[in-house]
């Protein structure tokens, strides 16, 4: 019989030690744990404010004071051996370029695995990732459910830099316990327009304001399952608005969300 002093790497309570412990220690430094996000850190004093997001071993730092996330640093060196890998340009599967116009985050490389895991590099591009929503519990079921669901559940992760498939996945996993073949037919689709731009991804202005400008509109019970109405939601910056008045450009683009 042993008595576990340390918890050890590859044991079933280590990371709940770890992340225990590094709680402990940022606490310790006067931030407050994020009650929506309990990885998330925030400090702020005065009009200083710091920001600390942790992922396993994995610490994104950031803020509106050099000199606090310095301080951090130090601190956080103190308590633990860390390295330091500069600035931020990849992070979970998001990569990250700054220039003058902003922050310009997108997932491109984790798309471009989407698609090859799907065998559709060589496939025919779409203009938009799914028909009019008419998917049912009917339809052959697939025999490995497990290609669907592991596509899908791609597909929810690439929607963080991805709104314009975010209705299309969220009508997609409504069918993850019992996929049928109309509803891999669909999926693929997706995977067909997110060939079309791989990189597509958002760009965070640095001059841009928060003011938005807001449409929605909404069917009536248009899913043919629950009989639900849905609600289309469209938000625009309004510096982008004005820009779209002046170039009277035909195209736009729409997030859904089922209600």
């Amino acid at each position: 019989m042993c008595r576990l002093h340390k918890s050890l790497y590859g044991l079933k309570q280590v990371s709940r030690q770890w992340f225990s412990k590094f709680t402990k220690v940022v606490l310790a430094a006067v931030f407050l744990q994020s009650k929506a996000d309990y990885s998330l850190f925030i400090k702020r004093d005065g009009i200083s404010l710091t920001i600390l997001l942790i992922y396993v071993d994995d610490i994104l730092i950031t803020g509106n004071n050099i000199e606090s996330i310095k301080g951090l640093k130090q601190f956080l060196h103190t308590r633990f051996r860390i390295k330091d890998l500069g600035d931020l340009k990849l992070f979970l599967s998001i990569e990250i370029a700054r220039s003058k116009k902003g922050i310009y985050i997108s997932q491109r490389k984790y798309a471009l695995e989407i698609i090859k895991d799907s065998g559709y590099l060589g496939a025919k591009l779409v203009e938009f990732p799914m028909e009019e929503c008419r998917l049912s519990n009917t339809g052959e079921l697939l025999k490995d459910p497990c290609i669907y669901q592991r596509l899908v559940g791609q597909l929810i992760y690439l929607t963080i830099t991805r709104p314009d498939i975010t209705y299309s996945v969220h009508i997609l996993s409504r069918f993850m316990h019992e996929p049928r073949q109309p509803h891999m037919v669909a999926a693929l689709r997706v995977v067909r327009y997110l060939k079309s731009a791989p990189g597509q991804g958002l760009l965070l202005h640095s001059n841009n304001s928060l003011h938005l400008s807001a449409f929605c509109d909404s069917d009536w019970a248009g899913c043919p399952v629950t009989r639900r109405s849905t609600t289309g939601l469209l938000c625009i910056p309004w510096k982008f608005f004005n820009f779209m008045e002046k170039q009277k450009a035909k195209d736009s683009f729409l997030i859904k969300c089922g209600s």
